[in-house]
C-alpha cells in the first residue's frame, strides 16, 4: 500500500501545480498571439549595382582564390537587404555605360526577400549594354530614378571612369530630390590587371596597356598638352599622352568617390566596412511606420520557465 503524502510536502506540491496551471496559461496567451501598439522606422532605398568591366577585377578573398568584385557585392548585399526592419522597401537597379536602369522598382523586404536575393545573386557583367563607364552620370541617372519613387540610394561602384574623364572632369552632381543614402566603394586600393572577355564573353587573359585608352580626346586638352609627343595645334590637339598609362589596371578611386558623395549629399563607406549597415541605417532617411508589437515570444519563453520550474519543485518533493 502507498503511503501517504508527508504533510511537510503539501506546499511544494501546491507549488508545483500552480507553476504548472501558470505554463499552462501562458502558453494559451503565446498561441493567441498577442501584440501591442508600436512604431517603428524603416527604409525605402533604391540599390544600384555597377557591372562594367572593372567590376571583374579580382581582388577580394584569399590570393589563391580571389573573388571578383561584382562576386563580393553579390556575396554581401543580400546580408545587407537582411538586416533592414521588416516593413522597409528595396529596389534593384544596375549601371552600365552613361546610365542606371531599374530592375524592379522598391519592395517590402521581408516579403519579398527571396526574389531580392535570388536576382542580386544572378547580376552579372554580361547584363551591360556598352563597354563605357561614366560614373557621374551612371549616378546621376540613379538619384531621379531614386527621387521618382521617393526612395533613398545607395549605389555600389569601384569608381573606374572609363574611358578616362576629360581634363575639364566629371559632371557635376545634380540631387535635385533630396535623396539621401550611400555610395560604396568597392575593390582593393592596390591595382589589381583587369579580365579582358571575347565576343562570347569568356575571359582570355587581362587588358595589357597598349590594348587600353589612357588620355580622354574629347573636350578642351590639357594645358600640357603641347609638350606631349605627337603634338600639333589642329590636327593632334591632345599629342600622344594617351598611348601609356595605369588604365589597364584598377583600384577602388575612394578619394574620387567620396568627393562625389558629398557633393550629392551621401555618405561614403567601403563594401567590406563592419559598420555598412549602421553607416547605411544613419545616412538614409528613417520613415515612421505604425504597427504592432508581437508578445507572443514573450509570454511562450514565460511559460518555458514555468515548466522547468515545475519540474525542479517535483524533484524536491521526493
Amino acid at each position: 500500500m502507498d503511503r501517504p503524502a508527508r504533510p511537510a510536502a503539501w506546499p511544494a506540491m501546491k507549488a508545483g501545480l500552480a507553476l504548472l496551471a501558470l505554463g499552462a496559461g501562458l502558453a494559451a496567451l503565446a498561441a493567441a498571439t498577442p501584440s501591442v501598439p508600436a512604431r517603428t522606422s524603416v527604409r525605402n532605398i533604391l540599390f544600384t549595382v555597377d557591372i562594367t568591366g572593372s567590376m571583374n577585377v579580382r581582388d577580394y578573398g584569399p590570393s589563391q582564390a580571389p573573388r571578383s568584385r561584382l562576386d563580393e557585392v553579390r556575396r554581401r548585399l543580400p546580408a545587407l537587404i537582411r538586416e533592414l526592419p521588416c516593413g522597409s522597401r528595396a529596389g534593384l537597379a544596375v549601371f552600365a555605360e552613361r546610365q542606371s536602369f531599374t530592375f524592379f522598382r522598391p519592395v517590402e523586404v521581408c516579403a519579398n526577400y527571396t526574389p531580392l536575393a535570388e536576382t542580386v545573386e544572378r547580376l552579372d557583367w554580361r547584363m551591360g549594354w556598352d563597354g563605357d563607364s561614366r560614373i557621374s552620370s551612371g549616378l546621376n541617372s540613379a538619384l531621379r530614378f531614386a527621387a521618382a519613387d521617393g526612395a533613398d540610394l545607395v549605389f555600389l561602384t569601384d569608381g573606374h571612369e572609363a574611358p578616362p574623364l576629360p581634363h575639364g572632369g566629371r559632371r557635376p552632381m545634380r540631387n535635385e530630390g533630396g535623396v539621401g543614402g550611400l555610395i560604396v566603394g568597392v575593390g582593393a586600393d592596390r591595382p589589381s590587371p583587369i579580365p579582358r572577355h571575347d565576343e562570347r564573353g569568356r575571359e582570355i587573359g587581362f587588358y595589357r596597356m597598349e590594348d587600353m585608352v589612357h588620355g580622354a580626346r574629347i573636350g578642351a586638352p590639357a594645358p600640357t598638352a603641347s609638350s606631349e609627343p605627337g603634338f600639333h595645334p589642329r590636327n593632334n590637339p591632345y599629342g600622344e599622352a594617351d598611348l601609356s598609362g595605369t588604365e589597364h589596371l584598377s583600384a577602388l578611386r575612394a578619394g574620387y568617390l567620396e568627393a562625389m558623395a558629398s557633393e550629392a549629399g551621401l555618405g561614403f563607406a567601403r563594401l567590406d566596412d563592419p559598420s555598412l549597415s549602421a553607416r547605411l541605417m544613419a545616412d538614409t532617411r528613417a520613415i515612421p511606420l505604425a504597427g504592432r508589437r508581437d508578445l507572443s515570444p514573450f509570454f511562450a519563453i514565460a511559460s518555458l520557465a514555468a515548466a522547468v520550474s515545475t519540474l525542479l519543485v517535483n524533484r524536491r518533493t521526493r
